[in-house]
Formats: structure tokens, C-alpha cells, sequence
């Protein structure tokens, strides 16, 4: 039998040199010099085989021409600064080049409006049926009264209507108030421009802009919602409300809606703005993360949707108009007054409660969205 062969290793000596004797080899710190531009390998230990009997690695020359790149290597998910590499954290980060900040505020808001509503869809749609009384006259009986009929379908009815009309509601909503919202605000070391908070204005204006572009999906949302056998869709619904009362018919309410929105939108965009400042002041913070911004917008919701209530139950009430018999009401106060005798000052605030659980977190996801849509689209690389 042959021998073995013995596995050789390099010995460091205290000079730094590394040699075998079997081998002869010897390799000095001296003769891995790295190029200027951080090359990976210069020379690697030459042996001249005529001078010493020792050997020079085969293709590092090659290697070098090649291969090394004539600037730093870098490692993926690392930064330097200041000489002293900094690790990144782990995860996936999206990130979507959008020059235009229009177009980029434009595209967060209508993913943000698409996202909340369709979360909170059967809440709406159970608020829907309490404000009218078409189903019951509490949460649950509402809430069996549609499983009985359309099962889970039903809870959705009328859900593609909303995010069809929610999405360019929304992204036409969170652009304008932002818009408004950057122009008056007062840049640093200035003095306000108004004694009224530019949140509140810019809300307001936010919240009329939307509604007077938007107003028809949303009283086509609430026939579909709440008379689903009369009509077979959305255009067909269209249709036939044009055919019965003409274009007039598609802004029925909108004067509530209008006197509703301007209090909702511009409470709502003030309480976020006011609370978000608070919470910077409070933990000295500058970035907010997606969890309290998530909070945040619940609670700016429960604020606005708690006070503006009234005008809300109104208005659902002109917008289904004389179906099944109703009463048509001539204006928001004598929609209000109407109510008010009938059924008293609980009919006000009647599904306040689910309304509550629907516009809560639907305001808290879309003010969340909003602002991580707008993390992920950037204006250019820099910002990655």
C-alpha cells in the first residue's frame, strides 16, 4: 500500500510571514497589495521556480485584468460613514421612482382609499342599513337579516361601486390637503400666514373637492346598497336613475353632503395634524411609524365622524329619496327636523355605533397607507 498523503498547513510566524517548509512557500503581507481602487488581489506570492524552486499562481494575472474591479467592493445591505461600515436592516424594501410629487400623492391616495374601504366594507354596509331601517334596527339584526338573504356576498354589495368611488375620492382628497396644506403652512423662522390652522383650511378644501367630483358614485353606491334586486349593476343602475329623474337625480343630497363634509373633513385633517405634531413634541420624534400613524388617523376619525354624525343620517336619508314609500325631503333641515319629530334625537345618532367602527379604522388605514405609499414612491434613487 501506498502512503497516505499528509494535509500540509501554513505556518504564521510573528513577522507576519506564512510558510510551509515542504512546499516552500512563503507568503509575505507584502505580497497581497491591493490595488488603489480596492482591487480584491494585486500580486499573490511570486515564486520564481528558476531562482528558488518555488511557484507563481496560475491565471492571476488574468484574474486581475479581468476580474478585479478597479473600484471598492461593496457588500449588499451595507453603508460606510465616515470610515466605519454601518449594517442596514433586514427586510424588503420596495421603493417606486415618481418624479412628479403630484402624481406621487395622486397614486398614494387612491391606493389608500382602495385599501381602507375594502377593509371595513361590511361594517358599511351595515351602517348603510341602519341609517334607512331597511333591515333591522340593531347591529346584529342587520347583520343576520343579510346573512339570511345574500350570505357573505351581501356584507360586499356594492363594495366595487365604493372603491371605484372611494379611490379617485381619496386620491383627489389627501392631494388637494396636502397641497393646501404646504402652501399656507409657514416654513421655518416665518410668521403664520392666517390665525386659522392651515389643516383646518386645507381639510375643508379637501373634503369639497372630492365630493363635487365624486358625489354620483356615491349616491349610485347607496341605491346599489340598499335596493341590490332593483337594479343589475352599476351601469345599469346609472341608466335607470337617469331615465327617472335625470341628471339631478345623480346629485340628490349633495347640499348635506357639501354642509357634511366641510366639518367632517376639515375636524378630521385638523385632529390628525394637531395629533401628529403632538406626538412628535411628546416623544421627540421626527418619523412616524406605520403603527402610530395607524392610531393617529383612528382617532382623528373618531373625532370628526362623532361630531358630524347628524348631517350624515340626513343626507343617506335624501339620497334614497321616495324608494319603497319614503318621505322626500326638501332640504338638510327639513331632513334634520323630520327625523328629529319621528323618531327622536336617537334617530340622529341611530348607527353611530357601526358607523363608528367603520370610519375609525378606515380613517387610521388610510392615513397609514397614505403616508407608506408615499415612502415607497420616490423621487428619484437618492431617496432609496
Amino acid at each position: 500500500m501506498g502512503k497516505r498523503g499528509k494535509m500540509q498547513s501554513l505556518e504564521c510566524k510573528n513577522n507576519g510571514l506564512l510558510s510551509n517548509s515542504q512546499l516552500r512557500l512563503q507568503l509575505s503581507p507584502q505580497d497581497f497589495d491591493f490595488y488603489p481602487g480596492g482591487g480584491l488581489f494585486a500580486s499573490v506570492g511570486r515564486m520564481d521556480n528558476k531562482e528558488n524552486g518555488s511557484f507563481k499562481f496560475p491565471c492571476v494575472d488574468l484574474f486581475l485584468k479581468y476580474v478585479s474591479s478597479p473600484e471598492r467592493f461593496k457588500i449588499l445591505g451595507e453603508q460606510e460613514e465616515n470610515g466605519v461600515v454601518k449594517k442596514k436592516k433586514n427586510g424588503l424594501r420596495l421603493k417606486v421612482k415618481i418624479e412628479n410629487p403630484s402624481l406621487r400623492r395622486l397614486i398614494s391616495g387612491a391606493i389608500a382609499g382602495a385599501v381602507s374601504r375594502t377593509a371595513v366594507a361590511p361594517l358599511e354596509t351595515i351602517r348603510t342599513h341602519l341609517m334607512v331601517g331597511s333591515s333591522g334596527h340593531s347591529t346584529m339584526e342587520v347583520f343576520d337579516s343579510i346573512m339570511k338573504t345574500d350570505g357573505w356576498p351581501g356584507l360586499f354589495r356594492g363594495n366595487f361601486v365604493n372603491v371605484i368611488r372611494v379611490a379617485p375620492s381619496k386620491a383627489i382628497e389627501l392631494f388637494v390637503y396636502d397641497t393646501v396644506n404646504k402652501n399656507l403652512s409657514p416654513k421655518l423662522g416665518e410668521q403664520p400666514k392666517l390665525r386659522i390652522p392651515p389643516s383646518l383650511i386645507a381639510g375643508a378644501c379637501a373634503g369639497v373637492s372630492s365630493t363635487l367630483v365624486t358625489y354620483p358614485l356615491e349616491l349610485l353606491k347607496t341605491r346599489l346598497t340598499i335596493q341590490g334586486g332593483v337594479y343589475n349593476g352599476l351601469l345599469d343602475a346609472f341608466i335607470k336613475i337617469l331615465r327617472e329623474g335625470g341628471p339631478g337625480e345623480l346629485y340628490r343630497g349633495l347640499t348635506p353632503s357639501l354642509i357634511g363634509v366641510i366639518p367632517y373633513a376639515a375636524t378630521n385633517y385638523f385632529a390628525y395634524d394637531t395629533l401628529r405634531k403632538a406626538y412628535r413634541k411628546i416623544f421627540k420624534q421626527e418619523k412616524i411609524g406605520n403603527i402610530e400613524t395607524l392610531l393617529i388617523g383612528s382617532a382623528a376619525g373618531a373625532i370628526s365622524s362623532s361630531a358630524t354624525f347628524p348631517l350624515e343620517v340626513a343626507r343617506k336619508h335624501m339620497q334614497v329619496g321616495a324608494l319603497s314609500g319614503r318621505q322626500v325631503y326638501k332640504n338638510v333641515l327639513h331632513a334634520l327636523a323630520s327625523i328629529l319629530e319621528q323618531e327622536g334625537m336617537q334617530g340622529l345618532y341611530k348607527g353611530l355605533g357601526p358607523s363608528c367602527m367603520k370610519l375609525v379604522p378606515a380613517a387610521g388605514i388610510s392615513f397609514m397607507c397614505y403616508e407608506a405609499c408615499k415612502r415607497i414612491l420616490i423621487e428619484n434613487e437618492d431617496n432609496a
